[in-house]
């Protein structure tokens, strides 16, 4: 049963478990919008935007056409922000602005730096530390491909259990630590501002560092 944060006639919000494909895929497994769909009995529901597979936290669906519509262009014109949280390895030193150029690489499904491409900005607030990792707030200027784990990954503290931006180890369901922490938009019914929070995943090293932050 997926974890509804908000559902109205217009608008549904989820609490994305990570290793949950957004929509279907290649492989066949269950997925965010049809698991959505069965459990409120709504085909209609469509998504507008995407977290990566290995990703948890908070997604945004649309109910009606108009309501898709218009929150597809709240993205398009950037005015949807996103907060999200991050456990990266050792203790962050890297400054609250990464400021890198980085570049699709289609060929291999990532993201990678390439002087003469597009500049990103990503802000970051440290949270809480520990001996081996830390525990950030990142804020991303844009919806690059793969922004947040490339800027973490060489500003050299890569996203923990995420692999192919240099992480030492994998996770053993595969998912990395990072977590859409919060969602803010225009309601495409009313226009009243919404922000909607999820926590994150459970115990573990997320708990250990919220403590040791303070939170």
């Amino acid at each position: 049963m997926l974890d509804v944060l908000w559902v109205d006639e217009q608008v549904v919000a989820v609490w994305k478990p990570g290793g949950v494909p957004s929509q279907s895929d290649p492989t066949g497994d269950p997925d965010l919008l049809s698991l959505l769909r069965a459990q409120l009995k709504d085909d209609a529901i469509q998504l507008v935007h995407r977290l990566d597979r290995p990703v948890s936290g908070v997604m945004v669906f649309g109910r009606t056409v108009e309501a898709t519509r218009q929150l597809n262009e709240q993205f398009q014109q950037r005015r949807i922000s996103k907060v999200y949280w991050a456990v990266v390895e050792g203790r962050y030193d890297s400054g609250p602005l990464l400021h890198h150029t980085i570049a699709h690489d289609g060929k291999h499904h990532k993201a990678r730096s390439a002087s003469d491409q597009r500049a990103v900005l990503l802000a970051v607030k440290v949270i809480g530390l520990g001996d081996r990792y830390s525990l950030l707030e990142v804020l991303p200027n844009s919806g690059a491909f793969h922004q947040i784990r490339v800027q973490l990954s060489l500003s050299g503290h890569p996203i923990k259990g995420d692999v192919k931006y240099g992480a030492r180890r994998g996770e053993k369901d595969r998912t990395i630590a990072l977590h859409a922490r919060s969602i803010s938009f225009q309601h495409p019914t009313t226009g009243i501002p919404v922000t909607l929070h999820a926590d994150p995943p459970v115990g573990g090293i997320w708990e250990a560092l919220q403590k040791a932050g303070g939170q």
